[in-house]
Parts: C-alpha cells; structure tokens; sequence
C-alpha cells in the first residue's frame, strides 16, 4: 500500500492537477472576493468563513477526475483491480493521495489567506480545525464519484454533477464551525457532526467505490 501510495503522489504531481493547482485556485477565488463585495472589513468578516470553504471545497473538485482516469487510460487500473490487495484498500490509499497532494495543503494554506478576508482572530483556528476534519470527506466522496464515471469520455462535468450535492453537508457544518468560531460562539454541534460525516464516509464509501469499480471494470 505505501508503494502505491508513493506512485499516487507522484502522478499526482508529474500530471499537473496536483497541490500547485488547487492552492492556485484558492488563491485567486480568495483575492477575488474583496474585488467583488468591497473593501468593508466588517463584510468581509462576516462572510470570510463561508467563501473559504467554498473556495476549498472547488479547489478540491477541480482534480477529482484525476483520481482513477490516468490508471484507467494506461491499464493500471485493470491491474490494480488483479492485485493481492483489496480493491476496498486501493480506493482508500487512492483518496488519501487526494487528500495529501490537494487538501492538505488547502488546510495549510488557508488561516494565511483568511488574513485577505479579514477573518476574526478566534476564527483562524476553527477554520484549521474544520477544513482538517472536512476535507477527508471531501477526498473520499470525490474518490466515489471518480469510480462511478471510470471510463466515460467527458465524465468531469458528470461527476462534478453527482459529487457536488454530497458535498453539500461538510460544507455546511466545516462553514458553521468557522463561523460559530470567529463569533466565540460553541462549535461543539456542528464539529461533532463535521466529524461525523467525514468518518462515516471514510468507513462507508471505499466499499461503496470498490464495487463500482468492480462493475465498471467488467
């Protein structure tokens, strides 16, 4: 598994579509925002949480159909499928490249940029605490739509369809947790529930993956 991890990280890395692009995005949808809303420091406050995770959130889906694609264009995938290991574990170690070249350093990144939107200080740990919890999630669901379009030509926009409305509850309560921090009010709620869907789609969806895979493979 650690093998097929490394080989993940680097394809991720050598095919473009890796951390480098998804920071870049994050970036630009941040420096964006003032441009569009004004200048007010206190709108800017009020909304900071929310545009962060939006922006995290797309940056994520923008290399989702890089997961599976590559290793179904040059056979890989077919192989992997062959392996001693468990289809279910090739899923997993296939977010967790995800994760690592493209969430990990969204969560890295985004308390420093949180200074452009004029993010309260109590907020800049919540909003730390809330992408790492939330974007596993993001990761795992992503690898789920991937499989569920392995091998149709032009699938992006089509997962992007399928993923998107999944994505729609660790946006709300990651976005609640960094609100509900900058404003010093209790997190506990919406953390616990942000934990929630991120383990249970960590325990869930590999199986869920692996047997469309399967399908998709025949």
């Amino acid at each position: 598994m650690r093998a097929l991890l490394l080989r993940d990280l680097a394809l991720a890395v050598r095919a473009g579509g890796g951390f480098g692009l998804g920071l870049s995005f994050f970036l630009i949808v941040t420096v964006l925002v003032p441009f569009a809303v004004g200048p007010d420091t206190g709108t800017l406050a009020s909304i900071a949480p929310g545009v962060l995770w939006i922006g995290a959130l797309l940056a994520c889906l923008l290399s989702l159909d890089r997961i599976l694609a590559l290793d179904w264009e040059d056979g890989s995938l077919d192989l992997l499928a062959t392996a001693p290991l468990p289809l279910e574990g090739i899923v997993t170690v296939k977010a967790l490249a995800h994760w690592i070249t493209t969430g990990l350093p969204l969560v890295a990144a985004a308390p420093a940029l949180g200074v452009l939107l004029s993010l309260p200080g109590p907020g800049y740990l919540w909003l730390f605490v809330s992408l790492l919890l939330g974007t596993p999630a993001l990761s795992v669901i992503g690898t789920f739509g991937a499989a569920l379009v392995v091998g149709l030509k032009r699938g992006g926009l089509l997962m992007s369809l399928l993923v998107l409305p999944l994505y729609v509850p660790t946006l709300i309560f990651g976005a609640e947790v960094a609100r509900r921090g900058a404003e010093g009010l209790d997190v506990q709620t919406p953390l616990l529930m942000l934990a929630g869907i991120s383990t249970g789609s960590l325990a869930l969806l590999p199986f869920a993956a692996a047997a469309v895979l399967r399908v998709n493979l025949r």
